[in-house]
């Protein structure tokens, strides 16, 4: 059986795709740090150090669009595209998870 058929990804410019993607990369690197949900020491410090990477890959991308005159994000657009590309579960994992009963 197939799985099912994604929404397509909104039209976006190449920066804003760098921001989209080096965000969700910040989100999972940090959902890996989160010491509420991590079981080892050794994963949580090699997500610590990729952090610095995509951190700097993030700022690079919205320093991009600001240079170009890029002055709004398009929080309607890029919400879908976090959407598409499983954001919303991604995000979750930086929380604290609820208590266990």
């Amino acid at each position: 059986m197939w799985p099912p058929e994604l929404p397509p990804l909104p039209a976006l410019t190449r920066a804003e795709g760098e921001v989209i993607d080096s965000y969700l990369a910040v989100l999972d690197l940090l959902g890996r740090i989160n010491p509420a949900r991590g079981t080892d020491t050794y994963g949580g410090l090699r997500a610590a150090q990729a952090l610095v990477g995509k951190t700097t890959a993030l700022r690079d991308a919205l320093a991009l669009m600001h240079d170009r005159g890029e002055s709004e994000l398009h929080a309607a657009t890029l919400a879908q595209a976090l959407r598409v590309l499983d954001g919303e579960r991604r995000a979750r994992l930086i929380s604290v998870p609820p208590p266990q009963s």
